[in-house]
C-alpha cells in the first residue's frame, strides 16, 4: 500500500530527518519526499501492513510541519473511457 500526503517541508534537510524519523517508528515502512511538486509530497510504502495515516501526522506535526492525506482521484477521461468499456462489453 502507498499512501500520499501533501506537506509543508520544504526543505531536504527536514526530509531527511523525517524520513529517519518515520522509518525509525514504523520498521516497515518506506518513505520519500517529493519536494519538487508544488504540495511537497510525502509518499510511504508499506508492503507488509495497511498505512496509519493519522500516526504519519502526528509524527509530522510533532516535528513542527503538517501533513494531509491526498486523495485518490482519477482522472476525468480514464473514467469517461472506463464507463465507455463498460458499457461496450455489456452489449
Amino acid at each position: 500500500m502507498i499512501e500520499v500526503f501533501k506537506t509543508n517541508v520544504y526543505n531536504r534537510h527536514d526530509a531527511g530527518i523525517l524520513i529517519e524519523r518515520i522509518q525509525q517508528s514504523f520498521l516497515h515502512y518506506q518513505a520519500n519526499f517529493d519536494l519538487q511538486d508544488g504540495d511537497c509530497i510525502l509518499r510511504v510504502k508499506c508492503t507488509s501492513d495497511l498505512i496509519q495515516p493519522a500516526l504519519i501526522i502526528a509524527l509530522l506535526k510533532d516535528y513542527g510541519f503538517d501533513a494531509e492525506v491526498l486523495p485518490d482521484e482519477v482522472p476525468f477521461t480514464a473514467r469517461r473511457n472506463a464507463a465507455a468499456n463498460a458499457n461496450i462489453r455489456s452489449l
